[in-house]
């Protein structure tokens, strides 16, 4: 059972998956791979033999035995990884995103009083909706928006619709490194496993991919209302970003412990934008949008 008492069953029934296609591909070579250690096990004697016929002057008896042990047992270890990793990335796809969600629903005190929510890079929905959710369950008269970059409107409208919270959720497409919103406009700014995404394009460890994921968490910060709160969680870049928001003055930052997502680390970041003051004649005030890059 997930959380909220959701069978996990429901939640792959209401949302699928965006990429089935990974975790099949590792499942069947785990198959595969499980079956020729097997073989190995059942076979044994048969297969020194036939290392030895190969060539008596490489493998004798006992080096013969060796090789066949060493290769069986790399297979079986093999097949273990790769069970291992498709289990993880089925999982990962929607039973860890449901889990993540709620978790970051959590991160927000006060619902009751929020009005306007952004979803970058919303997909399918679950993070959408488990904040459409939470604005029911408080009777809020308040709204979230989904933004994603692929035209996934009617789908993730499809899902709103099967949680019985379509009448909270709305959805847009748009670029998260140019918010289509303007400044100080959302209460509540949340992403889930999106921001590392974004920059790709240019090579995932590159400067310029850095830089397009900075211009996406400064977008971020430009569209939150002052006193409100952003809510991250993504793979990998999640410090980063934590550097980038002390940058930007941000305030109550919080670092959530590490969570192994799609075999990588991933982290939850929520933090508070500060409320407006008046800017000494010292000061300088930042550039939210991240535009002189480069």
């Amino acid at each position: 059972m997930g959380r909220a008492g959701r069978d996990w069953t429901q939640i792959y029934a209401i949302y699928g998956m965006d990429d089935w296609h990974t975790p099949i591909f590792l499942l069947i070579h785990a198959i595969v791979f499980s079956a020729s250690s097997i073989s190995f096990l059942l076979y044994f004697n048969q297969i020194c033999y036939s290392f030895e016929s190969i060539s008596n002057s490489v493998f004798s008896g006992g080096i013969a035995r060796f090789a066949a042990g060493f290769t069986g047992s790399v297979m079986a270890l093999s097949a273990v990884c790769l069970f291992y990793a498709a289990g993880n990335m089925f999982y990962s796809s929607v039973a860890l995103r449901w889990d993540m969600a709620q978790r970051m629903v959590s991160a927000v005190n006060d619902w009751s009083s929020v009005k306007t929510v952004l979803d970058v890079g919303c997909s399918r929905g679950i993070l959408l909706n488990a904040v459409a959710m939470e604005l029911k369950k408080e009777g809020s008269s308040g709204r979230v928006v989904g933004l994603d970059r692929k035209n996934t409107t009617l789908s993730t409208l499809r899902t709103a619709a099967m949680e019985g919270v379509q009448e909270y959720v709305t959805c847009r497409e748009g670029d998260a490194r140019r918010l289509p919103f303007p400044d100080n406009y959302f209460d509540v700014v949340v992403s889930a496993g999106f921001v590392h995404t974004v920059g790709k394009e240019f090579g995932a460890k590159t400067a310029a991919a850095a830089a397009e994921r900075m211009r996406v968490v400064g977008e971020v910060v430009r569209v939150l209302k002052e006193g409100g709160v952003g809510v991250v969680w993504d793979l990998v870049h999640v410090p980063e970003y934590v550097l980038r928001l002390q940058e930007l003055k941000m305030e109550d930052i919080r670092l959530s412990e590490r969570v192994t997502a799609f075999m990588a680390n991933s982290h939850i970041v929520s933090f508070r934008k500060p409320s407006q003051h008046v800017w000494g004649p010292n000061e300088v005030r930042l550039d939210w949008r991240f535009n002189n890059i480069f």
